[in-house]
């Protein structure tokens, strides 16, 4: 689906936004249509703000798989906010754990093969801790799904005293998981700028991205949280912004668009949904890509 229509050297991207799975889950489908959604979008399976979750409906699936395969959309899933990967409580982390492979088992019901996780916290303990347990909770998950195609996105952090903010603690998981085809990274550029990576220029972008590529490797990249920042550079400040009205800029989310490195990878938006916003927000980012 990436690049279907691209030439050799050619700038694109498939361009979506995260959308609601509300009434049904098939409908979201249409949402991503009506909004502009190219070749990618992203969901949750479930509501999000719930340890639980109701059973798929079979017919809601069965149109939700032939509605994704007849508009050629790659559709990303994302956990739900409660787990904990991260978490130094045994009862909190276990239920996180068979939230994550629940949540492996639903994505493969639906055909989507890739699925959105956080690090999360290691809460009053040690970073390197706080790694041992999420390293240990994607292997479980992997070793209950066995026949599962599917892909961990592990989602950089903002917060560069928290488990996943660094490069460098990214790639040691990924070394620690040695599973290339289960597991992977969502970079989300807010995330990144909250915890110190500079991409306000097209300098701070290369210089950004060369390191990400020397530590965690672009080849482990699937998919872009492209959302500009509310907090400036290094805040740790989880907060999204509408593309170019953040403190990340116009010029430099161009520069990650328009990135050699970055070429043909999916971008979401994950920016606040007022309504109408998301159109013009993914009608922004596709007049961008290959403007620079």
């Amino acid at each position: 689906m990436v690049s279907r229509n691209a030439r050799d050297g050619e700038i694109t991207h498939d361009v979506g936004i995260h959308v609601s799975i509300s009434g049904k889950i098939d409908l979201s489908v249409d949402r991503a249509i009506e909004i502009g959604c190219r070749g990618a979008f992203q969901i949750f399976t479930c509501s999000p703000r719930r340890w639980n979750a109701s059973p798929l409906d079979q017919k809601e699936v069965e149109a939700f798989r032939e509605k994704a395969t007849k508009n050629e959309y790659r559709i990303f899933a994302h956990m739900p906010y409660l787990p904990n990967l991260s978490s130094p409580d045994p009862n909190f982390y276990s239920e996180s754990i068979k939230v994550l492979t629940r949540e492996i088992t639903r994505c493969d019901d639906l055909g989507v093969k890739n699925l959105v996780l956080h690090f999360g916290s290691h809460m009053n303990t040690s970073i390197e801790s706080g790694k041992k347990r999420i390293v240990e909770a994607c292997k479980r998950s992997i070793s209950e799904t066995k026949q599962s195609k599917v892909r961990m996105l592990l989602e950089n952090s903002a917060d560069a005293k928290s488990v996943g903010a660094r490069f460098e603690t990214i790639a040691a998981v990924l070394k620690e998981l040695d599973d290339d085809k289960r597991t992977g990274v969502c970079l989300d550029t807010c995330h990144a700028f909250a915890s110190g990576y500079d991409l306000r220029t097209p300098e701070a972008v290369k210089t950004t991205l060369e390191n990400l590529d020397s530590t965690i490797g672009i080849r482990n990249l699937y998919l872009i949280h492209f959302n500009d920042s509310k907090g400036p550079l290094g805040s740790a400040s989880d907060r999204h912004e509408h593309v170019g009205k953040g403190e990340i800029g116009l010029s430099g989310m161009s520069a990650v668009l328009n990135s050699g490195l970055l070429n043909n990878l999916p971008v979401v938006l994950e920016t606040p949904s007022e309504e109408g916003i998301g159109k013009r927000d993914i009608a922004i980012v596709k007049k961008l890509i290959g403007s620079a």
